[in-house]
């Protein structure tokens, strides 16, 4: 007489929410106004618009344009709201920093586009231990939103995880 194996994990009410799910799926590209600078160091309005005018925009379309200057220069704020005016109808995403935080604000970004109130009462496990390396900042801030709603975090896989946090 052979025994039902059960998976405990599957029929558990845990919800695994997996935030390299929130990272970025599109291609990510760099916008550096240094080449639109005057000498590459300064920012004259006038050549700067006209500059903008000449750009093939759709070389943009359905990707995650970073902006970025790589000159040391003082770049106006205006000037980013600009090129974002020009990349909006077009890109998938638009985020000013480096290449090297752009996937973590994207994921950030997502993360607080989340319904706490899709998870009240719920027990949670942040999964862990995945192939894209998430910063921590993207588990800082799912903890920051869940914990008013949640019955309890954990961290790591629903077989073997950290206990995080007890609504008492």
């Amino acid at each position: 007489m052979s025994e039902e194996i059960l998976n405990k994990v599957a029929s558990s009410s845990l919800i695994s929410i997996d935030l390299e799910e929130y990272y970025p799926k599109g291609e990510i590209v760099l916008f550096d106004l240094k080449p639109l600078l005057f000498m590459e160091l300064i920012l004259k309005e006038k050549e700067f618009r006209a500059a903008l005018q000449q750009i093939d925009w759709s070389k943009y379309q359905d990707k995650i344009v970073v902006l970025t200057c790589s000159a040391d220069a003082i770049i106006p704020v205006w000037a980013y709201m600009l090129v974002t005016s020009y990349l909006q109808p077009i890109a998938t995403d638009i985020i000013v920093g480096d290449e090297k935080s752009a996937a973590s604000q994207i994921v950030l970004k997502r993360i607080n586009e989340l319904n706490p109130d899709d998870y009240l009462d719920k027990r949670i496990v942040i999964k862990g231990c995945g192939d894209l390396q998430i910063d921590s900042s993207a588990y800082a801030e799912i903890t920051k939103i869940l914990v008013p709603v949640v019955k309890s975090i954990m961290y790591g896989e629903p077989c073997s995880t950290v206990p995080v946090y007890k609504k008492k």
